[in-house]
């Protein structure tokens, strides 16, 4: 009979002890006489908090932390390898190049958490027996397993998930560009919105998974599964846009020719659902009023535009730049602005002369993992807006509409 981690090599730990390891941690961390790494190596830490601590580098190889309060905990390069991590929370922790081989994350809250290069790959702990020598040490779920996890939002760029189990897991607008997903077992996982560019998920199994909005760009797909997949607005390969033999980068510079001369030079045009992914630069450019209603502007800079009453109801601008830009007046009516940053922007209200004024519009728009730091949104439209996990630290909301 399999020995589970409970039964083989846990150990208790009191009050007292486990925070004279973390106050030695913190020593070492900041590099004052008599700090030591913290070493909590098979401890049983059921329940335990840690938010908001600092751990990273420390050895928590076959801990058990199931359902402990880790919200913000900092465990980057932390070797947590045999973890188990069943329903904690940890939200908004920083995992960044974590070894976390045959960790256990079923059922774990991991929004916005960064996994940037974190080792999530199968993996065993081998102890020694003295009656029957080599056994391995157990979860009582499978290792290696994020099953039901929730990690909508989370970045885990470069992360490797090879062979790794995330059934019905929760990956919506995570980033995991780079990833090695091979052989993942992602049956039934949402990775809506989600960040796949040059991700591997070769020999994958996505069925009954939706994939529906994702980026998949320069993605490896040989010998994925995929029955029952909604694979619908999928984000690809960006495209060359030519109107009238004229490309893209032209068509620009005429409409902002035509801004700034006031329609004495250039030409309009309406931009409306175009990508806009293979347009030089938009840093800085002068748009004022334009139709780019439903646009493809997928990560593309547009810090300091002049974006004045523009139209971008409907548009992608998720992973978008737009600090620093002005927006005074503009639509964005169910736009999709996910992860974008809108630091330093401004939304409050145009001037059309006299008394009118002009609203910047963002009903129904999608927000989620914004930033809005010291953005100016006076008297703008949020109606219906979706802002969960939005960092609006020093935003003006002064008379807007929620």
């Amino acid at each position: 009979m399999p020995i589970t981690q409970s039964a083989a090599t846990l150990q208790p730990i009191d009050p007292r002890s486990l925070r004279t390891i973390i106050e030695l941690h913190h020593k070492y961390k900041t590099m004052k006489p008599g700090g030591q790494l913290a070493n909590l190596a098979y401890i049983d830490l059921s329940g335990v908090n840690l938010e908001g601590m600092d751990l990273s580098d420390a050895v928590l190889t076959g801990a058990c932390l199931r359902g402990a309060a880790l919200r913000d905990v900092n465990l980057s390069r932390a070797n947590l390898y045999g973890c188990d991590l069943r329903e904690a929370d940890m939200r908004f922790a920083v995992l960044d190049r974590a070894d976390m081989r045959g960790a256990c994350l079923r059922g774990a809250n991991l929004t916005g958490a960064s996994l940037t290069r974190c080792d999530l790959r199968e993996g065993q702990i081998a102890f020694k027996d003295e009656k029957h020598g080599l056994r391995l040490m157990k979860h009582e779920k499978r290792a290696g397993e994020l099953d039901y996890a929730i990690l909508s939002g989370a970045d885990l760029s470069g992360a490797r998930l090879t062979g790794a189990g995330a059934v019905s897991a929760d990956f919506r607008d995570a980033q995991l560009e780079g990833a090695v997903l091979s052989h993942a077992k992602l049956r039934n996982a949402s990775l809506e919105g989600a960040n796949l560019s040059a991700a591997d998920l070769s020999s994958a199994d996505l069925s009954g998974a939706s994939l529906k909005g994702a980026v998949m760009v320069g993605t490896q797909t040989q010998g994925m599964t995929t029955k029952d997949t909604d694979m619908s607005d999928i984000l690809g390969e960006p495209i060359s846009v030519f109107i009238d033999d004229e490309p893209l980068d032209d068509l620009l510079d005429a409409y902002e020719a035509w801004c700034r001369s006031g329609g004495q030079e250039g030409a309009t045009q309406d931009f409306s659902g175009l990508d806009f992914r293979s347009a030089t630069t938009l840093i800085g450019r002068k748009l004022t009023a334009a139709n780019m209603a439903g646009a493809i502007l997928y990560g593309m800079d547009l810090s300091g535009a002049q974006l004045q009453g523009v139209n971008l109801s409907g548009a992608d601008l998720r992973m978008a730049d737009l600090s620093g830009a002005d927006l005074r007046g503009a639509r964005l009516i169910g736009a999709r602005l996910t992860r974008s940053r809108l630091d330093r922007a401004n939304l409050s209200p145009l001037s059309l002369g006299g008394d009118r004024t002009l609203r910047a519009d963002l009903t129904r728009a999608i927000l989620t993992h914004a930033s809005l730091r010291h953005t100016d949104l006076t008297r703008a439209r949020l109606l219906e807006a979706e802002m969960s996990h939005v960092r609006d630290q020093g935003c003006n909301y002064t008379l807007a509409e929620r």
